[in-house]
């Protein structure tokens, strides 16, 4: 397929004259197009295409199709008779009325093209430009940011069903390479055992008897992997994806002991952001956040939040399931600062505010970022309690602590946290600490020796001094309450798009359909603006709404 742009991008005349006629007061497809005009253009997507071969239908117009199927949360095929049938659509694309349109499978097949060249991002982009023309968005506002799960589009399996299912997809990917091979080597018993999905099989209730299984499965893909990688096995075997998943499950859930294969203890596995869960899709990792869990995706949507202009989302990023929302700040603001809509004020909840994204985004974009911060949970460290941390006196320069008796610190070090950060790690002399009779209330141990103090660097250290200033007085937690509309936002992106499950397989298939969504929110909000629809009011429970006034 090549791309040969056509048409000037008007709106046939016949097609305007039938539009006002059918939509005497507009829709929301006639509408965004009277306002913003051809979001898309051919010439924005020439690099999918090749230089020659037959002609494309119009990617253009295509990535248009794409969002407002998203708005009205329409299937493949429906978008594609939506083309053919519907009047304002036909206006929204500058089509004329006899325009047949396509087959529903060229819009899958665009899909792929985004995903290779990161296309969703020019999606939104274009959007927010057409927006900015029209000042319905500017930088250097209000904006505030949160993330919510992400359910994959393959069934969520436990770890004895994981462990089955990639075994039988393994087998039944060797079965189509090498099936002489495999049935001169499969176990009699494999053909009933890994026969039917693992979600249909019934595994025993016992603990005793589901140990036995996981057992019995981990010793049968341990047999297929050592055949497979015998000197006499075919070499092409070794480079079947289904065997390499085997292979990577295999390392992460059994290992041997005394000549048994056995499965590993909890903290004997890989941390969350490596491990797999389940063969069909393996960027799907599990993510926790407050009491829910689930295997699949994050999306974080920042949005504006200016009176006066629609609350337009500016920022989607997707990322995987167990990645935390305290290393988001930096890749949102990147993000945002790529796009040119950095706000002055970024308001976010207590997962994104630590110490180095706060100094981070007033160092590197002039970003204002406000959240709570996590409280100090040690009781010695507590900033009020008697030798907290902030009873100490840091001599930056000099490179000392000095403790509120007086006492200076005698080593000072630049350390690097478990999580790999940097930190500056302080520790007071045995002789000097041992002595002290309030040593107890200082140290918390049970054999207390000296006291020790990890601080982060500098700039980390005040700007979160200075934030904990700042978010104890009145006037800063009457303004947090900028960062609650978030929350409808995300729930309007689930309700009319399907933010919280993904439709495809993949990270950046999955980031395509955010992408998307945050496309289409646009479009519905720009709507809801130009028709003077008021925003919905944060709702408020009876039993609430009966509290008497302070």
């Amino acid at each position: 397929m090549s791309m040969q742009p056509k048409g000037s991008g008007k709106v046939p005349v016949e097609t305007v004259r039938v539009a006002r006629a059918a939509f005497p007061k507009g829709s929301l497809a006639i509408r965004v197009r009277d306002e913003l005009g051809p979001l898309f253009t051919d010439e924005q997507f020439a690099g999918l295409f090749p230089a020659r071969g037959k002609p494309a239908w119009s990617p253009g117009r295509l990535a248009m199709v794409l969002v407002l199927q998203f708005v009205e949360g329409l299937t493949d095929r429906q978008a594609a008779e939506a083309v053919r049938a519907r009047i304002d659509w036909k206006y929204a694309l500058g089509l004329e009325l006899g325009d047949p349109g396509f087959d529903f499978s060229v819009l899958s097949e665009f899909r792929d093209r985004l995903v290779g060249a990161d296309g969703g991002r020019e999606i939104l982009d274009a959007v927010l430009a057409a927006a900015r023309r029209q000042g319905l968005i500017t930088a250097r506002g209000r904006a505030r940011t949160d993330s919510t799960h992400v359910l994959s589009a393959v069934r969520a399996l436990n770890q004895l069903e994981l462990v089955a299912e990639t075994l039988r997809s393994a087998l039944n990917a060797v079965a189509l390479a090498e099936p002489g091979w495999l049935s001169e080597r499969a176990r009699p018993e494999w053909f009933r055992h890994y026969a039917t999905r693992a979600e249909d099989s019934r595994f025993p209730k016992e603990r005793s008897r589901r140990d036995q299984t996981y057992r019995r499965v981990g010793d049968d893909g341990m047999h297929l992997l050592r055949n497979i990688w015998a000197q006499d096995a075919p070499p092409g075997l070794r480079e079947v994806p289904e065997v390499e998943v085997l292979r990577q499950v295999w390392v992460q859930y059994f290992h041997w002991v005394d000549g048994e294969v056995a499965r590993r203890n909890p903290k004997d596995r890989p941390p969350g952001l490596m491990r797999l869960v389940t063969p069909y899709d393996l960027e799907v990792r599990t993510g926790g956040k407050r009491d829910i869990n689930w295997d699949g995706y994050k999306v974080h949507l920042t949005e504006t939040c200016e009176d006066d202009t629609p609350h337009l989302v500016t920022s989607v990023v997707t990322t995987l399931g167990s990645v935390s929302d305290d290393r988001m700040a930096a890749p949102v603001h990147a993000e945002l600062a790529r796009r040119n809509l950095l706000p002055g004020e970024h308001w976010v909840d207590t997962g994104y505010a630590n110490g180095g994204a706060l100094a981070a985004a007033g160092r590197d974009h002039r970003v204002d970022l406000h959240g709570p911060l996590k409280a100090v949970t040690v009781p010695h460290a507590r900033g009020d309690a008697a030798f907290g941390q902030n009873a100490f006196t840091i001599d930056w320069d000099n490179q000392h602590v000095t403790c509120p008796n007086g006492v200076v610190s005698t080593q000072w070090a630049q350390r690097r946290s478990e999580e790999g950060l940097p930190t500056v790690r302080v520790r007071f002399s045995p002789a000097d600490c041992g002595p002290c009779p309030q040593l107890r209330e200082c140290v918390n141990s049970a054999k207390p020796r000296r006291r020790e103090i990890n601080l982060r660097p500098r700039d980390e250290y005040e700007a979160l001094q200075q934030a904990r200033k700042l978010q104890a007085t009145d006037e800063w937690k009457d303004r947090y309450k900028i960062r609650a509309g978030v929350e409808g936002t995300i729930s309007q992106a689930v309700h009319a798009c399907g933010l919280r499950r993904s439709r495809y397989r993949g990270l950046a298939k999955t980031s395509l359909q955010h992408q998307l969504t945050g496309a289409a929110v646009n479009l519905i909000r720009i709507d809801a603006w130009l028709t003077n629809t008021p925003r919905a009011r944060t709702r408020i429970s009876p039993l609430t709404a009966l509290r008497p006034a302070a």
